[in-house]
């Protein structure tokens, strides 16, 4: 009998051990959160007779793992040789590591593909021949450090990361008193505001959180992140935090929760698992330069490492006793997610957008519209205002194009502030298109603070790409985010050299002048009215962005000796929307057009207060479907 048979729900227990057979010798079960992990003597009998596994998971509805027991494992370093002999040399294995703890090898190759072998032969006959379960990991075509740190963390980590899973499963199958009956939503941030996004959902046996971010344009606490200080909030009770996308305003505060005590999942796309962490850490380096105060520490960010669940698109995953979640592509950056929660069966479905783009960029596909149910919808507002219509994106281009002519003409250089993941490749990729092209003058453009990184991870998940870019990564073997015109700045001691030089285009982070590099440069560049400042993001109110964009031109830097300096914005200032990874007006009502399954309720947040009312009203008046905007703290009964 399995050992740990007393803490599996018994159901569960009879079900496989009455579909399996005898001969597979089921040495024990164990939960590795949402999925089970079956270890067994004979694996190969398994793989022989796949269908018996499938039974199993039709009949229980979950997710399964097969693993051989470690009694049957070839030793590692036999495993390592035979392993290296089935694998072509063309496959350019990088590492390959061996977790006793789960009975996998990780093996990380430039080209996945050639691992895999043809429908996963390959992989079959490394378990048949060493016991060892492979995972494949992509190489990225540029070296990744968050990545490589991350993997590095997870696999020396391997048994508290397992423990991790074990506890999570335990919780997500635990004994149901009630069927779920009731769903209550309550926005803790984000509602009739953009920032701080975050909202509690909770089922008679269930809690999660979707999203847990800051508000970059605040500093007061009050309003620069969750309301997590109501009573309704037990952070004992949360089974699960659900992060739509990296950035800050939605992912910030994650690390905070662990400070105060949970132990539980996060769920998110495999990319955002990596970003969240990247942008969590500069978040907490920016403040830690500007001498300010930051409500967790590196610690806290690695426990979110710990215990995050990346997820693909469209696989359904249990996530507490009465909810599953489904990821789906939201088109905003790099792994961005529309979240669909089914609750109890079949008695609610919530779909939150959160910030998706219903349009083709350069860099990603159009949010999906298509779901089995959808009572209640989540929608974004960012751009959901009366005249909130982007131009066309080949005018934008244009526009852009045109205006760094007109600056390098005067013996300009341009200023590029930008958020490191998502508007930063979609903008090298542009404006190295249009140098080529001829339509743009030749110059460098220098890629400072995390553009980089950000810019490695791309490569690293091409599937989460448009159809062209994963094409060229992974069939033609064309790196798009190389070019003779990219520049990375190492060291920030290039940057005086860099406004001193030639005409040239600078991408720095971020993208509200909120930190980072783009601040420097804004420093060095903003008194000589031969540049331009060109914005290409939404500026959240209340951030330094903002209010240069609204016509502020005399503002307060600290300067190299760290004290205060005042500096005049006498360069130009422009601001382009088409560029953007949010919705406009159009895209937000054809979304709801073309939803597969229509909703009986629309919530309308992540938007400044008229936008909301306004996109509320325009909503039901045209779907006839009641449109709601909740105030922060306002408690709705959905079901």
């Amino acid at each position: 009998m399995p050992r740990n048979s007393s803490s599996v729900h018994s159901r569960i227990m009879s079900v496989i051990l009455e579909n399996m057979p005898k001969e597979a010798e089921v040495t024990r079960i164990e939960f590795e959160g949402p999925r089970l992990a079956i270890y067994v003597r004979n694996v190969n009998l398994l793989l022989e007779q796949s269908h018996v596994i499938t039974d199993i998971v039709n009949l229980l509805h979950k997710r399964i793992v097969v693993r051989s027991d470690a009694s049957v494992r070839m030793p590692e370093s036999d495993a390592g040789d035979v392993i290296r002999k089935m694998i072509p040399a063309e496959a350019e294995i990088t590492s390959t590591n061996f977790d006793p703890s789960l009975g996998e090898v990780i093996i990380e190759a430039k080209k996945p593909g050639l691992v895999i072998g043809k429908d996963g032969l390959t992989l079959q006959e490394i378990i048949k021949s060493t016991g060892w379960r492979p995972r494949i990991l992509r190489a990225p075509p540029i070296p990744s450090k968050i990545i490589a740190t991350m993997r590095h963390m997870t696999y020396t980590e391997s048994e508290e990361r397992s423990r991790i899973l074990r506890d999570v499963g335990e919780r997500i199958f635990r004994p149901t008193i009630n069927r779920a009956s009731s769903v209550m939503l309550t926005p803790l941030g984000g509602s009739r505001e953009v920032g701080r996004s975050c909202i509690l959902v909770e089922a008679n046996e269930s809690t999660v959180l979707l999203d847990c971010g800051i508000n970059p344009g605040s500093h007061e606490p009050d309003r620069a992140y969750p309301r997590l200080n109501i009573d309704q909030f037990n952070i004992e009770k949360l089974d699960a935090v659900i992060i739509s996308h990296a950035h800050l305003d939605h992912c910030g505060l994650v690390p905070f929760l662990y400070k105060y005590g949970y132990d539980g999942p996060v769920y998110c796309s495999e990319p955002t698992a990596v970003l969240m962490t990247l942008l969590q850490l500069d978040y907490l380096d920016v403040i830690s330069r500007e001498g300010g105060y930051a409500p967790f520490d590196q610690k806290n960010v690695r426990e979110v490492v710990m215990h995050t669940i990346p997820l693909k698109y469209g696989v359904v995953t249990d996530v507490a006793p009465d909810m599953k979640l489904t990821l789906h592509n939201a088109g905003h950056i790099l792994g961005s997610s529309i979240i669909h929660l089914h609750i109890g069966e079949g008695l609610h479905n919530i779909v939150y957008t959160s910030d998706f783009k219903f349009g083709k960029t350069m860099l990603l596909e159009p949010a999906t519209s298509v779901f089995p149910r959808v009572e209640t919808l989540i929608t974004e507002s960012t751009y959901g205002g009366q005249g909130d219509i982007m131009p066309n994106r080949t005018v934008v281009e244009s526009k852009l194009a045109s205006t760094v002519n007109e600056t390098f003409k005067r013996g300009g250089k341009v200023l590029i502030p930008m958020p490191a993941v998502g508007r930063a490749q979609e903008i090298m990729m542009i404006l190295d298109s249009h140098m080529k092209s001829g339509s743009l003058m030749e110059a460098p453009i220098y890629v400072d603070g995390m553009i980089s990184e950000a810019t490695a991870i791309h490569t690293a998940y091409p599937e989460y790409l448009s159809r062209e870019i994963r094409d060229m990564i992974l069939h033609q073997d064309i790196n798009p985010f190389k070019s003779d015109y990219f520049v990375n700045v190492t060291h920030p001691s290039e940057r005086e050299g860099i406004v001193n030089g030639g005409p040239s285009v600078i991408l720095a982070t971020s993208g509200m002048l909120e930190g980072g590099p783009a601040l420097e440069y804004l420093r060095l560049m903003g008194p000589d009215e031969r540049n331009t400042l060109i914005f290409v993001s939404y500026q959240i109110d209340g951030t330094l962005g903002s209010r240069i964009r609204n016509g502020v031109r005399e503002i307060n830097l600290i300067g190299p000796t760290g004290k205060i300096e005042a500096v005049k914005i006498n360069m130009a200032v422009e601001s382009f929307e088409g560029f953007s990874g949010h919705s406009d007006r159009n895209q937000i009502l054809e979304f709801l057009r073309r939803i597969s399954a229509k909703p009986s309720k629309v919530i309308v947040n992540h938007g400044e207060y008229k936008k909301c009312e306004n996109m509320a009203a325009t909503i039901s008046s045209i779907f006839k479907v009641k449109s709601i905007v909740p105030d922060n703290l306002e408690t709705l009964r959905l079901k």
